[in-house]
């Protein structure tokens, strides 16, 4: 993938900008798919020592154009240890985005930034310290988006840039980031999906599983509900990514604020 988007990027590096959004759109899951790899590796699921896994991911990232690989991984443990907390769960949308964006227009404009949520979000509920693994990953981005602009131009960089807004905000497979927590059914918070477009995702979809065992690869996780039918089967599940796009945007019950939130008055410690 990290190949065939650079080979895209040389190619669309003289293409006008309207043919150069459209393979980013399509294309561009690509990035998307990389970016669950980071996943993966944030959970260290690839190799055996962690110091490899932040390796990789900071190679996945690459492409994506933003240098985002460490911080992930800093902020997304802590979604697993206190899902839901809010002022450490990162995940949960902030009072803005579930004051401003409640009716159709506001949530496709939403939708469409999600990608900026995801990155500045963690910034305004929990700066954290940067580390050297994070330096690391900042200047190694930088040189590779000069090497990019140097040698192939800005249309080169843009299409990378774009192929990651794009394909991780009003796009199918990024319906996985409404999926999997948004409360479309009182009272259940996390939701599965076992769709086709798992091939492209890791099986990210595979979610009540993935946070019953976050050490178990996404290409495992089916083998968990094939052991233990009784327990995922029943439980409340999402048939369509696209259908979650569209529910969210058109049913006026679901909002930014769609998220089973907690309060905690102990200062939790922060994840490695």
């Amino acid at each position: 993938m990290f190949m065939m988007q650079m080979s895209f990027a040389y190619m669309v590096s003289e293409a006008p900008y309207w043919l150069l959004l459209i393979v980013a759109y399509c294309a561009g899951t690509m990035n998307h798919s990389l970016s669950l790899a980071v996943h993966e590796l944030s959970h260290n699921l690839v190799f055996e020592k962690p110091f490899h896994n932040q390796l990789a991911g900071m190679f996945a990232n690459l492409v994506q154009g933003v240098p985002s690989a460490i911080v992930f991984k800093k902020y997304h443990m802590e979604h697993h240890l206190y899902q839901g907390v809010l002022g450490v769960d990162t995940d949960v949308p902030t009072r803005f985005e579930g004051l401003y964006f409640r009716n159709a227009p506001m949530k496709i404009i939403w939708m469409i930034l999600q990608p900026l949520w995801y990155g500045f979000r963690p910034l305004i509920i929990r700066p954290k310290e940067p580390c050297m693994m994070q330096v690391a990953n900042f200047v190694l981005q930088l040189v590779f988006d000069y090497l990019v602009f140097h040698f192939w131009g800005h249309k080169a960089l843009l299409y990378l840039l774009a192929s990651t807004l794009l394909s991780m905000g009003l796009h199918p497979v990024a319906g996985h980031f409404i999926a999997e927590h948004y409360e479309f059914v009182e009272g259940s918070e996390t939701y599965s999906y076992y769709g086709p477009l798992n091939s492209i995702s890791f099986n990210v979809g595979y979610h009540n599983e993935h946070h019953d065992f976050p050490r178990i690869p996404g290409s495992r996780l089916p083998r968990v509900r094939e052991i233990a039918p009784e327990y995922y089967n029943n439980l409340p599940q999402h048939t369509s990514w696209v259908k979650v796009i569209w529910d969210f945007i058109f049913d006026p019950t679901i909002t930014p604020f769609s998220r089973v939130q907690r309060r905690t008055k102990k200062a939790l410690p922060e994840s490695d």
